[in-house]
């Protein structure tokens, strides 16, 4: 387990070196990953070579284990022959490469259970690494979204405070004023002059019938001269000295209307 203790080392003291530098959040992730990775093959490499001494440790524990059985083969064929002597040597060797045999195998047992320790390690750790992988996209996503939010809540802010609205809203009035003052002028325009043409058909409307009343009333008064024969009313006021009684009589009668009114 020292293998991973000694990686986590490692990549702690990175992490620290680049969160200290304050580096952009996309880079630093990405160099993290980098990084695992790399250790990921170190891992690998250190794991490899605990296998290999595992198996050498099981191939030394094998062949201590043949040798002491040859030996011990070795004493039976001496007994055998009636060789006490060389029988007292084999089991001695027998025993020596029974106890080594039997040493090595407790070490090679120790062994395998801690190569399959590692492994399961680097099994785990190369799954971790993957899912760092996944996640990264999904981190810078997010970085990316709160950071135009930010960019987003700043310009509100900025807005808000008047510089941009403000001077959208007086650019809108003046144009609005602007429209509402060239409205006035051509209301004017059209009152003083852009209908002079009907203003004076319009009095000239109004002045016919003022002399059709005229001629009304004068002819209710009786100050009017009588039809001529061809039967043609007359078309105005009555001509030379007539006229001048008749208008005298008109003047005499609105005077009596007047003191009556007065009375």
């Amino acid at each position: 387990m020292g293998i991973f203790a000694r990686i986590s080392r490692v990549v702690r003291s990175y992490i620290n070196r680049l969160l200290d530098q304050a580096e952009d959040p996309e880079k630093m992730l990405d160099q993290l990953i980098v990084e695992m990775r790399d250790q990921l093959v170190v891992a690998k490499r250190e794991v490899a070579v605990s296998i290999a001494d595992e198996r050498k440790l099981r191939r030394d524990a094998e062949r201590e284990l043949k040798q002491a059985g040859d030996w011990e083969r070795r004493a039976v064929l001496a007994v055998r022959e009636g060789r006490d002597d060389l029988a007292r040597q084999a089991l001695l060797r027998q025993k020596e490469h029974a106890g080594h045999a039997a040493e090595l195998r407790r070490t090679w047992e120790s062994q395998a259970h801690e190569v399959e320790k590692l492994k399961a390690s680097l099994t785990e750790l190369s799954e971790r690494i993957d899912k760092a992988g996944r996640r990264r996209n999904l981190l810078i996503a997010k970085q990316k979204r709160v950071e135009a939010q930010a960019r987003i809540q700043e310009t509100l802010s900025e807005l808000s405070e008047g510089s941009a609205f403000g001077a959208f809203d007086r650019m809108a009035e003046r144009i609005e004023d602007a429209e509402r003052r060239t409205a006035a002028v051509g209301e004017v325009s059209e009152a003083l002059g852009g209908s002079s043409l009907e203003q004076e058909f319009a009095e000239l409307e109004s002045g016919d019938e003022l002399n059709e009343r005229l001629l009304s009333l004068k002819e209710e008064m009786g100050l009017l001269p009588p039809a001529p024969e061809d039967g043609k009313k007359p078309s105005g006021l009555p001509a030379s000295g007539g006229a001048a009684i008749a208008e005298e009589k008109l003047l005499e009668e609105f005077d009596r209307l007047d003191r009556e009114a007065g009375g």
